[in-house]
């Protein structure tokens, strides 16, 4: 599988730590200079604004996935591509369906949930021998420690099997993410 549209989520706000953002610039500068389309949430707000610009103002490509739930005015104007949904279940399904691979940016609530929404549709394919997404987050300053302690527990307990205990790569920087990307696309 060709992993060019790379679905990143991320934060709508800026975090207090400066190297969050840091790294959320390096991202989109790298996918700009080495031609993927980013696909994200098409918010104009924090961390998503950020990568937008990055990924736009380096000549790349951004398709928002927005949704018709959120007021207007979050949108980020000047996308590439612009995609409306009429809520946020919609908009998730939507930008999985969009995405060759998937990265989690530290973020909140809608960050999480899309992670794990993504987790859960990667292993319905797995199941069914479909072609998995491969799926990573970004674990800057050990943010997702307590993510990767509670697969490891899952899998200790029971709940997740062996054989799903590698859908979610956890990444130490923007190079082990493209390290990681690499390694994933066939025709690298």
């Amino acid at each position: 599988m060709t992993l060019q549209k790379i679905l990143v989520y991320l934060g709508a706000t800026t975090p207090s730590d400066p190297s969050y953002t840091n790294a959320v610039q390096e991202l989109g500068e790298r996918l700009a200079r080495s031609g993927k389309t980013l696909v994200f949430g098409g918010s104009k707000e924090g961390t998503m604004t950020t990568l937008a610009d990055a990924v736009l103002h380096n000549g790349g490509k951004a398709i928002g996935v927005f949704t018709k739930a959120l007021p207007m005015d979050f949108l980020y104007p000047g996308l590439t591509k612009t995609i409306m949904t009429e809520d946020l279940v919609e908009r998730k399904t939507e930008m999985f369906r969009q995405a060759d691979a998937i990265i989690a940016m530290p973020g909140s609530f809608g960050t999480w949930d899309e992670l794990f929404d993504a987790l859960e549709r990667v292993k319905v394919d797995k199941m069914h021998d479909r072609p998995v997404k491969p799926v990573a987050m970004l674990n800057l300053n050990g943010y997702y420690d307590g993510v990767a302690s509670l697969l490891a527990r899952s899998i200790q307990e029971g709940y997740t099997t062996k054989r799903f205990a590698n859908l979610l790569y956890s990444a130490s920087s923007v190079d082990d993410l493209f390290a990681w990307l690499a390694s994933n696309d066939k025709n690298a």
